[in-house]
Formats: structure tokens, sequence, C-alpha cells
């Protein structure tokens, strides 16, 4: 074989192998030209899906709102039978109050060099009254169990227990959702995956109830691990959803180009 020959052979090889990378990269072979954008597809996710519940048995007493009604972060929003708490409360603040008043008159006296009192009469005054507050921190905080406050902003999407019924400690008794952002969540090959970085914005496809629409998301989580068993890293993009026009739950599709 001449030289020459054994140079067009290895030249074709080379080609050949170059091809082959290019294609599993995703890239184009022509120079300067872009490769045909590749679609991954996944599920839109709201950015908070909470379900509540009480720490404590009882009685549901009122709901503060109805099924679709918005609701604030640290709002109230159910509320269980809870008079016995009220008194048990009210009445362990007016022994407080008494205590102090004592150990604030001793207190006085103590100060006086012309009246005698003693310091251990003063000391237990005082501890006293310490128990006693402790003790209406205490019936003040079963008495806040009695409320359920919502952790998030978002709506209500259901209620779980209707006003009179019985509930069980932990539970479910309502439903709140924030979708004004949500996440688009896939698991992706690692050759795909690759290709994205924390906080890189990127194109995507979501479905809504008239058809879907493109928007912007920005990569919030990009799993550091690969999942041994499928081979897929999963990634969460974050987008803007303040129309509500995308519907948590569809489907949606990440395009890379």
């Amino acid at each position: 074989m001449s030289l020459n020959e054994a140079l067009k052979k290895r030249t074709v090889r080379n080609r050949t192998n170059a091809a082959a990378f290019y294609l599993a990269a995703g890239l184009c072979l022509a120079p300067g030209l872009m490769a045909e954008p590749i679609t991954l597809t996944g599920i839109t996710e709201p950015i908070a899906d909470v379900t509540l519940s009480t720490s404590v048995p009882g009685i549901v007493g009122a709901w503060n709102h109805k099924e679709g009604d918005f609701v604030k972060e640290g709002e109230a929003v159910i509320e269980l039978d809870k008079r016995l708490e009220e008194l048990e409360s009210q009445r362990r603040k007016l022994g407080m109050d008494h205590l102090k008043d004592e150990m604030e008159a001793l207190d006085t006296l103590y100060k006086k060099s012309s009246i005698s009192v003693k310091k251990e009469d003063l000391r237990k005054a005082e501890t006293d009254y310490k128990t006693a507050r402790v003790e209406f921190e205490m019936a003040a905080e079963q008495l806040r169990k009695r409320t359920v406050f919502s952790p998030c902003a978002g709506h209500i999407v259901e209620i779980l227990r209707d006003v009179g019924e019985a509930c069980q400690a932990y539970q479910p008794l309502i439903r709140v959702v924030d979708s004004r952002q949500c996440y688009f969540v896939s698991n992706l090959e690692s050759a795909h995956a690759a290709r994205l970085k924390p906080d890189q914005t990127v194109k995507l496809e979501v479905e809504t109830g008239a058809g879907a629409i493109k928007v912007d998301g920005k990569v919030v989580f990009l799993s550091p691990v690969v999942d041994a068993a499928s081979g897929l890293q999963k990634i969460r993009v974050l987008f803007d959803n303040s129309k509500g026009v995308v519907r948590p739950g569809l489907a949606g599709r990440l395009i890379l180009d």
C-alpha cells in the first residue's frame, strides 16, 4: 500500500470517528450550524403544596375560608373547639398576675431598710411567679394548637373535614397550593443533564387548558448524583405562573438548543 493510500484511509477513519462523536453530543456536523433542538418531557408542579393538620385531636369548630380562597402566609384557616383551653389560659394568667403583684410588693418592701423582709421569702415569691408564668405559657401553647395556620400563601384546593366533625392528631384537614410559581421536573439522561448548570435560563413548553405555551425558566436544582438503576439525573426548573395560566400537574417539555 502506497503512502498516499494509507493517508487517505486514515483521513476517512478520522472523519468517521469525528462524525460519531458529534452525533453522540447532539451537535451538527456542518461548521457554524446548530443541531436540531432536543425536546425532553417532564411534569409541572406548584412551588408549594402542603396538607395541613393539627397535633391534637378535637372537633372542627370553624373554617375561616372556603375552597378556592387565597390565604396569606401565617393566616388562620381552621379552628378546633377551644373553649376549655381558653378558660384554662385565662385561669393561669390570673394566677400568674397575682403572684407577680405579690413578688413586686415584697421586692419593694425588701429594698426599704426600715421594714424587715426575709430574703428567702422574696426568692420564694420569685420562684412561684416564674413557675406560674411557665404554666401560663404552656396553657397558651395548648390553646394555640387548636388553630391551624397556613405555612405559605396559596389557594385552598381541598377541605377534608366539615365543621362539627371529629379529627385525630395529624389527620389531614386542608390542602393549600401556591401555583404562582411552578417547577418543571424531569429525569434526564446524564448526557443531556451535562448541558445544564444551576441558574441557567432555559426554554420550556408547558401545557395549559387551551394548549401549550412557551415560557422561560431557570434551573434551580440539578441532582449531584445519577440514579444507578435508570441512569437518569433529576432536575428542577422554576418558571413564573403569576397569571395562573398553567395548571400544575400537566406535562411540560424542556427544549435544548
